[in-house]
């Protein structure tokens, strides 16, 4: 397979595990776009890999843990931007996920994407610990503080009223 084919059947893919990652679709765009540079130039040894995906995976990984800065600056100015407003009748479940999206956007890059990772990716600890290069321990703690830290944001905020 080319990497030109790979790129066609996987972008799709590619963006939605980094969106799930960063938080935030803007700096996944622009991460994905820094790893398939990074991944044409070793094609070649990447497509001889059993899985190129989780190859893949590992570099987005890599890339926003080493793009903290400005992951961060993304997220400072989402919070800066005013809510959008709930439009009337908006169907409950969207608000709820938007909400807790929100919310994961608010974490540590770490924490996130343990939760991501756990949540959106269903990888296990282990599958977690080796591709962000931890131990277990470390995935279940960082797993733990950041689920304290939603139910303390979520605490705060008033109940969602249903319709």
């Amino acid at each position: 397979m080319t990497f030109e084919e790979y790129v066609a059947a996987r972008l799709p893919a590619l963006l939605r595990q980094a969106t799930a990652l960063a938080g935030d679709p803007h700096v996944a765009e622009d991460v994905v776009q820094d790893v398939l540079i990074k991944a044409q130039a070793r094609w070649k040894q990447i497509r001889g890999v059993d899985v190129p995906d989780a190859y893949l995976r590992k570099m987005i990984v890599n890339e926003l843990l080493s793009a903290r800065r400005r992951v961060a600056a993304a997220l400072r100015r989402e919070r800066a931007q005013p809510p959008a407003p709930v439009l009337d009748g908006a169907d409950v479940v969207v608000v709820q996920r938007a909400a807790i999206l929100q919310m994961i956007r608010t974490l540590p890059a770490r924490q996130r994407i343990v939760i991501a990772l756990r949540y959106f990716e269903d990888m296990a600890d282990g599958d977690i610990a080796a591709l962000l290069d931890c131990t277990e321990g470390t995935v279940r703690s960082q797993a733990s503080r950041a689920l304290a830290k939603l139910r303390g944001i979520a605490a705060t905020q008033p109940p969602q009223e249903e319709e």
